[in-house]
């Protein structure tokens, strides 16, 4: 494999459920130390693509690659041996759960022998509170920590640090800004620029331009299940990406479709009653 074979590729892939197409054609490359914006309103097809590469469902049509070679998901743990992992909007934490324990759990360190076996507490907190710090969240501490007492930035933080502790090669980011504030959104985004550094392929799928624009390196925009654009960092501008998401109409013709709204029912609001 030379250094310019993407680490996963997606070739003219297609996925229906029964007569309904949603995903038509799709074809998408991210290499080692690259992040690759996804973008698309909300309907856009990017749930279903995250499932394809997930390995929740399986193309209709077209071809998964990795490192160049076919390969076929038939369950989640698939995609997840191969090194694919998927981090969803909240984190997928556990709230009720220490730090060190959501961070291992299913596969949780033990001390002891046999039948005597038990959790072994010290140990997972150590790696899971390192693991963490070691991606810059020095505020988190205590392993024994609940989750549910992290803020949402440090809730992403940990799932992202687990899925590259335990060896993730492509790691997909589903929407990890959008319910967050300005800073925690803003520590997310250099867990994102520390995962490239450490030369993981990143998927970061979002509808935020600008938080697209801060960390990636390629960009594709998806509308009605298929790729309308795909570009570099620098080839587009804010305005043309956000035009594009909008399906191609730009932010002036919008607004005066809405002056020209607002114009033909003036006067037609319901009059309040007597």
């Amino acid at each position: 494999m030379s250094d310019t074979t993407p680490v996963l590729e997606l070739r003219k892939v297609d996925k229906s459920f029964g007569p309904i197409d949603v995903l038509h054609e799709i074809s998408l490359k991210v290499r080692a130390g690259e992040v690759l914006c996804l973008l698309g309103d909300n309907g856009a097809g990017k749930s279903t693509l995250i499932k394809t590469l997930a390995g929740v469902h399986k193309p209709t049509r077209g071809e998964i690659l990795m490192d160049g070679e076919a390969v076929t998901f038939d369950r989640p743990k698939d995609a997840a041996d191969r090194g694919i992992a998927t981090v969803h909007q909240f984190g997928g934490t556990f709230p009720l759960m220490s730090i060190g324990r959501s961070f291992f759990v299913g596969v949780e360190p033990t001390k002891g022998w046999g039948p005597f076996k038990i959790f072994d507490r010290k140990t997972a907190n150590e790696i899971a509170v390192k693991a963490v710090r070691d991606f810059g969240i020095t505020r988190i501490e205590d392993g024994d920590r609940l989750v549910g007492g992290l803020s949402g930035g440090e809730r992403q933080s940990l799932a992202i640090a687990r899925a590259v502790h335990f060896g993730a090669r492509v790691l997909i980011l589903d929407e990890p800004t959008a319910a967050l504030g300005v800073k925690q959104a803003a520590h997310v985004l250099r867990i994102v620029g520390e995962a490239r550094r450490r030369g993981l392929a990143v998927i970061f799928i979002t509808h935020q331009v600008m938080h697209a624009m801060a960390v990636g390196d390629h960009f594709a925009v998806l509308i009605r299940g298929a790729i309308a654009a795909d570009f570099r960092k620098g080839e587009k501008t804010r305005e043309e990406i956000t035009d594009l998401m909008a399906g191609g109409e730009s932010m002036a013709d919008l607004e005066a479709s809405l002056d020209t709204y607002m114009e033909n029912h003036e006067g037609h609001a319901p009059q309040p009653a007597a």
